[in-house]
C-alpha cells in the first residue's frame, strides 16, 4: 500500500468517526426533546394507569372511575401529580434511549460488515432497540421509582407522604440507601428490553409501510410521522403491561413486601388472579398513541433542525 493510500484510509476513518459522533449527538438531543413532548401529552394517562395498578382491589371500578375520583379529590391539577420526576428525568431517559438506538444500529453494522444491503431487517431493528434499553434502564429506574411514589399519593384517605421529588429521594435514601432508590431496576429492564425492541420496530415498519414507492422514509410528512410514532407506542405497550404492573408494585410497596420480581408476580397472581397483570391496560393504550406520536414528532422535527447546522 502506498503512503497516499494510507493517508486516504486514515482520512476516511476520521470521517466515519466524525459522522458517527455527530449522529449520536443529534440522536441524544432530539431524543430528549421528543421525550419532553411525550410527558406533556401522556402524563395524565400514565397517572391513571399507575393508580389502577397499585390500588387495593375495589378502589376503582375502572379507568373512568379513577379519573372521576382523582378529579373530585384534587381537580385537574391532580392528573399531573408526579409529573416533575419524568419531566426532569425524561430528557436523559429519552436522550439515552435514542442515543442507545443509534449506537445499537452502529453495532449491528459493525457486526455485519458484508451485509448485502444497507437497509435493516426487522430483526436488526429489534436488536438495536433492545440495546437502547440497557443504558436507558439505569436512568429510568430511579425516575420511575420517584414518579410512582408521587403518583399513588392521594389514593383513598391516605395523606401525602412526600412533598416533592427531592423529598422522595431523601426519604428513599434514608430508608435503604442507593439500593432503595434503584428498586425495580430489573423489572424496568424486563419491561423496556422487549418493549424498546417492539417500539422501534413498530416505528420503522410503519414508516416503511406508509412511504410511497420510490420515496425515502426520511421524506415523510408530519402526518405520517405522527401515525408511525403512535403505532410505535401501541406496539410497545401491547407487550409491556405485565412487567410494568410488576415494576409499579415493586417500586410502590413498603420495603420487604416482595423479595424480587418473581415473588411479586407470584403474590400478585395469588391475590388478584392473572388478570391483575393487565391492570392499567386501557389507560396505557389510550396514552400510547398520542404520547408517542408527540415523541417522534418532536424527535424528527428537532433532528431535521439539527441536520441544518451540522
Amino acid at each position: 500500500m502506498s503512503s497516499s493510500d494510507a493517508v486516504e484510509d486514515v482520512m476516511q476513518d476520521q470521517k466515519l468517526v466524525s459522522s458517527s459522533t455527530a449522529s449520536s449527538f443529534k440522536a441524544f438531543i432530539s431524543g430528549g426533546f421528543g421525550g419532553s413532548c411525550a410527558v406533556l401529552v401522556g402524563h395524565p394517562f400514565d397517572l391513571i394507569k399507575t393508580r389502577l395498578q397499585t390500588a387495593q382491589p375495589g378502589a376503582y371500578n375502572g379507568a373512568l372511575d379513577a379519573v372521576k375520583k382523582t378529579l373530585a379529590r384534587d381537580g385537574v391539577v391532580g392528573l399531573y401529580r408526579g409529573m416533575v420526576p419524568p419531566l426532569l428525568g425524561v430528557t436523559p431517559i429519552f436522550a439515552v434511549s435514542f442515543w442507545g438506538y443509534d449506537l445499537g444500529q452502529q453495532l449491528v453494522r459493525a457486526f455485519t460488515p458484508n451485509r448485502p444491503r444497507a437497509e435493516f431487517t426487522t430483526a436488526e431493528y429489534a436488536a438495536a432497540g433492545f440495546i437502547s434499553a440497557i443504558p436507558q434502564t439505569f436512568v429510568a429506574a430511579p425516575v420511575e421509582r420517584a414518579k410512582v411514589l408521587l403518583q399513588i399519593q392521594g389514593q383513598g384517605s391516605g395523606e401525602a407522604k412526600y412533598k416533592g421529588v427531592l423529598d422522595v429521594v431523601r426519604g428513599l435514601y434514608k430508608e435503604g440507601g442507593i439500593r432503595s432508590i434503584f428498586r425495580g431496576t430489573g423489572a424496568t429492564l424486563l419491561r423496556d428490553g422487549p418493549g424498546s425492541a417492539a417500539y422501534f420496530v413498530g416505528y420503522e415498519v410503519t414508516k416503511k409501510a406508509v412511504t410511497p414507492a420510490g420515496s425515502s422514509p426520511s421524506d415523510l410528512n408530519l402526518g405520517a410521522v405522527i401515525f408511525a410514532g403512535g403505532m410505535a407506542g401501541v406496539t410497545m405497550w401491547s407487550i409491556a403491561i405485565p412487567p410494568d404492573v410488576l415494576k409499579s408494585r415493586l417500586q410502590s410497596a413498603p420495603a420487604g413486601t416482595y423479595s424480587g420480581i418473581l415473588d411479586c408476580a407470584r403474590k400478585t397472581i395469588a391475590a388478584d388472579g392473572v388478570a391483575a397483570l393487565w391492570k392499567g391496560f386501557g389507560p396505557a393504550m389510550a396514552r400510547a398513541f398520542p404520547a408517542n406520536a408527540a415523541t417522534f414528532l418532536g424527535v424528527e422535527a428537532s433532528r431535521k433542525l439539527l441536520d441544518k447546522f451540522f
